[in-house]
């Protein structure tokens, strides 16, 4: 599969689940895929609760599918959602994200249009492992 009509199920997958998120007190839906290392695709929506701070970001439900599934590493996340310009991944998502590596692409998705970084040029600085053994 090139690498252009993975991109394309990306999209298509994190559209197909963000219609299956539990969001009922933001009424924003997300949905997120996440490309393994080895060319798997993990996915996940956002899943609300009324206690606010046990929601759970779709980017993390697909990263905990895609470790669930074994991956090791990931190449890229997409992220659809029904704002223009798209929404990014929230700090906390970053922060996960970033234990597997600051050059993975994140790429969000709205209705007519994209943006497109590395998880790096999102998360300067990031607090990584490195950090942890100076």
């Amino acid at each position: 599969m090139t690498a252009e009509a993975g991109l394309v199920e990306l999209v298509r997958r994190a559209r197909e689940v963000m219609r299956n998120a539990h969001a009922p007190y933001s009424r924003f839906h997300v949905g997120a895929a996440i490309e393994a290392g080895d060319g798997s695709i993990h996915v996940g929506c956002n899943v609300e609760s009324a206690s606010y701070g046990l929601t759970i970001c779709a980017e993390r439900m697909a990263l905990g599918a895609a470790v669930s599934a074994g991956a090791t590493s990931i190449r890229r996340v997409v992220v659809t959602t029904e704002v223009d310009p798209p929404a990014a991944p929230c700090g906390a998502c970053r922060q996960l994200l970033a234990e597997f590596g600051l050059t993975m692409e994140i790429r969000a998705v709205g209705p007519t249009s994209e943006r497109r970084w590395t998880l790096g040029a999102l998360l300067p600085d990031a607090f990584t492992r490195e950090t942890l053994e100076q």
